[in-house]
């Protein structure tokens, strides 16, 4: 059996007023890849990553995500659908717990309605037990369980960033999309980074990041898509990519890096 297409994107296109920020993009990523997408400010690498998670809405393109069309539409469809996204700007609940952070992302699969929330039956009881069972062990993956009970915003900021990854793994995605997980992060923070991304893959998910530290990218990524000005310039393995004459012009080693 061959590689599985997990999402499969093409010809997407997106006009703000009179600013054509994508033209003709897409992307194909296989099942279990570390998929990275690269390119200088203001090559509409967030723009695109917001169209495939439904905050924007394409003025055209085709969507499928394992072999299914999917739309776009909203970002709550696409969770649905099985992508789940970080921001650049972490998003978490501050004042709740490392472990009730994790317990949200986990209650988008669940199957008790409000009547089993309110009324506490048996089968309600045993769902919440299961969810804060699989929020612990989705924070021991990321490395944080010792840290369940804590009030999320007194995280270190690397720790953070390892609970958005836990909560967005807890909605059990087909594809994560990661937006600049490292920024902010120091050298150590993102070695571990990278070690916890690689981990993720092994463990049967599939990757997609936006991510400006083009190292950092070129040692982990298994294919990279190169934007410049909205629209793709190079797609390959990293080797490819460094030595993409457009690329270096563009990015690499240009005034842009």
């Amino acid at each position: 059996m061959g590689e599985q297409i997990i999402l499969n994107i093409a010809n997407v296109n997106k006009r703000f007023g009179g600013l054509q920020a994508l033209t003709g993009v897409g992307i194909k990523i296989m099942r279990g890849q570390i998929y990275g997408l690269i390119g200088p400010n203001g090559a509409g690498k967030t723009t695109f990553f917001n169209v495939i998670t439904g905050l924007y809405q394409p003025d055209s393109g085709t969507f499928e995500l394992a072999g299914k069309p999917y739309s776009p539409s909203a970002p709550h469809e696409v969770a649905r659908a099985g992508i789940a996204r970080t921001f650049q700007n972490i998003r978490l609940f501050g004042d709740m717990t490392v472990l009730e952070n994790v317990m949200v992302g986990c209650h988008v699969r669940t199957h008790q309605g409000v009547f089993g929330a309110v009324f506490r039956h048996k089968a309600a009881r045993l769902e919440e037990a299961a969810i804060r069972a699989r929020a612990q062990e989705l924070l021991e993956f990321v490395g944080i369980g010792k840290f369940a009970g804590r009030t999320a915003r007194l995280l270190s900021y690397g720790d953070q960033r390892r609970l958005e990854i836990a909560r967005a793994l807890a909605t059990e995605p087909q594809l994560l999309a990661l937006d600049e997980p490292a920024a902010g992060m120091n050298a150590t923070e993102k070695l571990a980074l990278r070690e916890l991304l690689v981990k993720i893959k092994q463990s049967g998910k599939t990757v997609l990041l936006i991510e400006h530290d083009v190292k950092l990218m070129m040692g982990m990524c298994d294919r990279i898509t190169v934007l410049e000005y909205g629209k793709p310039i190079a797609e390959g393995v990293p080797a490819d990519i460094q030595k993409n004459q457009a690329v270096i012009d563009a990015y690499l080693g240009g005034a842009h890096a």
